[in-house]
């Protein structure tokens, strides 16, 4: 049997196809609508229906759309045109989904920004994309406004998320004692600088209909990511791209009931993951958005009270403590048909801890940035395999090859590279050619840098990264960037980052380094040096100081006998 299944061909190499839920297809419709159009769509289908939630304030449909019309022309006002980039650094709320669809209605490109980032990390970023215009959450203001003149957009944007609550909570947020003061200073800050735009200030009239929208292949969204290799680089995916996945996502789930389902929105919507369940999909099929800045228990158990969860896109460690809440009798999750696991590996036993609260499934899926994200799936049925990623969703073509040579394909069961070709696949890097080339090949196939192992069915099983990226908690780590600021540390000679296995399927950062001579350095004062020019997640958990670390020949660590090291110590 070969190794090539092509989605275009005959049923017959396409062997998963058995495998799929009642009601699936092999192949989605052709992508008509942009992101916007398809927001429209919605909004013509349920202007009454609940858009978005938060905190318990609701916005319709209708409300939701008018209110990315007046964004629009506030941006437009603000010199915002087609091709533009401009920057949302902004937590999960409801003028996240309004900055977002109103960029792009302008045919001006999305730039998605974590922002617990460090001032480091963003003007890594900034200097890349060269955004004109920056949407921020005024929390983050001051690591914006102190990015370099020639670096800083012209015009920045602030978000007071609380606005977008009810009243009652605005005013209890405001009143004069101190844990009315911690919870205010959790979610809003003064704005750096004055010269910065209020986010109420762009919200006039409505944008003309004869401004032009965006075109199909137009780029959508520049999301940053450590791609296969190497530091972050944004990875361009265009209206086609994104608009495909929440098509290949709806039909993977028949069961779903447009205009009724209720979407809990505890991933970040700046992740890829997060952007395409909730921002793009939930939108497109008219479902009620519930956002949450920040995962937290005690949050879905107040909202869980009016508007119980119909489909709940998470990763393992979301699964995990929600479910012991519900064996607890905190919270009722048997509302929650379906849940989407990806980002990191799902274990077997989150799966039956779930199932067994819920009563609906917990599928994992496999994806990355690339692919804008999601390629592969486990049925949403009896077929599911846990501990499988899965099978290609529709319209999706798998490859499975040699990794030193893409051009040798590789038997059913044997390891080797995964490629992917589809219609959301990524159209390369920005202003990045050559990692470009390295990675999307001329005829439409993405190299993954994932080695899998394929069964004769057509599941699908990772069971190790070429690429040397650290994905802990669902995001990706480049070890390059780790290392460079720790080597920026006067003490620190030499280091090397690698992953480590957690104990739960996850992974960490782990860091081995050599010390000057004469130096005495501490595991703690190394991390808390990180902090300050590293988000939390890509902070060594773990430091070892070591003698010297394992070269080649030409001087390059080793860092697969660095992790072995770090593997036996441990």
């Amino acid at each position: 049997m070969t190794a090539v299944f092509d989605g275009a061909r005959a049923d017959d190499s396409r062997p998963w196809l058995t495998s799929y839920a009642e009601g699936v297809r092999p192949e989605i419709d052709p992508v008509e609508q942009t992101l916007p159009e398809a927001l429209k769509a919605s909004a013509q289908r349920f202007p009454n229906h609940v858009a978005l939630e938060f905190f318990g304030r609701t916005t319709k449909y209708k409300e939701l759309y008018e209110q990315v019309d007046r964004a629009a022309l506030g941006l437009r006002k603000l010199g915002v045109r087609a091709g533009d980039r401009v920057a949302l650094v902004l937590p999960n709320c409801p003028q996240h989904v309004v900055a977002f669809y109103a960029v792009l209605r302008l045919g001006a490109v999305v730039v998605e920004h974590n922002p617990l980032y460090t001032e480091r990390e963003l003007r890594h970023q900034f200097e890349d994309h060269e955004a004109t215009l920056a949407i921020v959450w005024d929390v983050a203001s001051e690591k914006i406004d102190r990015l370099p003149e020639d670096v800083r957009p012209q015009h920045i944007v602030t978000v007071n998320m609380t606005k977008e609550m009810p009243t009652l909570q605005q005013i209890a947020l405001r009143l004069p004692v101190p844990a009315a003061r911690a919870a205010r200073k959790k979610l809003t800050a003064r704005p750096a600088s004055k010269a910065m735009r209020s986010w109420e200030s762009l919200l006039g009239k409505r944008l003309p209909k004869r401004v032009a929208g965006p075109k199909l292949d137009d780029i959508a969204v520049l999301q940053y990511t450590s791609g296969t290799t190497g530091r972050p680089k944004g990875a361009i995916l265009t209206h086609a791209n994104l608009r495909a996945n929440a098509m290949q996502g709806r039909e993977w789930l028949p069961g779903l009931r447009e205009g009724d389902e209720v979407f809990y929105g505890v991933l970040p919507l700046f992740h890829a993951y997060g952007l395409t369940l909730c921002l793009t999909f939930a939108m497109s099929i008219g479902a009620r958005l519930v956002l949450f800045p920040t995962f937290d228990v005690g949050l879905v158990k107040k909202a869980a009270k009016h508007s119980p969860p119909t489909f709940l896109p998470g990763v393992p460690p979301i699964y995990d403590q929600l479910a012991r809440a519900a064996l607890q009798g905190e919270l009722d999750l048997s509302t929650v048909r379906f849940a989407i696991s990806g980002a990191m590996p799902l274990p077997v036993s989150t799966v039956q801890r779930w199932e067994e609260v819920t009563g609906g499934l917990l599928v994992e899926g496999y994806g990355m940035t690339e692919a804008s994200p999601v390629a592969l799936g486990n049925p949403a049925g009896p077929s599911r395999r846990p501990g499988s990623v899965g099978v290609p969703f529709p319209s999706t073509e798998i490859r499975v090859v040699d990794p030193d040579n893409p051009a040798v394909e590789i038997g059913v069961g044997e390891p080797g590279e995964l490629m992917l070709r589809g219609p959301q696949v990524f159209k390369g890097y920005w202003k990045r050619p050559e990692d470009t080339a390295e990675t999307l090949l001329q005829d439409g196939w993405l190299r993954t840098g994932d080695i899998v192992t394929v069964s004769a069915d057509g599941f699908v099983t990772v069971v190790d990264r070429r690429k040397e990226l650290i994905i802990t908690g669902g995001f990706n780590v480049s070890p390059s960037e780790v290392e460079e600021v720790l080597l920026s540390h006067p003490d620190i000679e030499d280091a090397a980052v690698v992953s480590l296995p957690r104990g739960d399927g996850a992974e960490m950062v782990a860091a081995a380094i050599v010390t000057r001579s004469g130096a005495h350095l501490e595991s703690e004062a190394v991390r808390t040096f990180c902090r300050t020019r590293l988000t939390a997640y890509k902070v060594p958990k773990r430091v070892e100081f070591v003698p010297e670390l394992p070269r080649s020949m030409v001087g390059k660590v080793l860092r697969r006998e660095v992790r072995e090291l770090l593997l036996t110590k441990q």
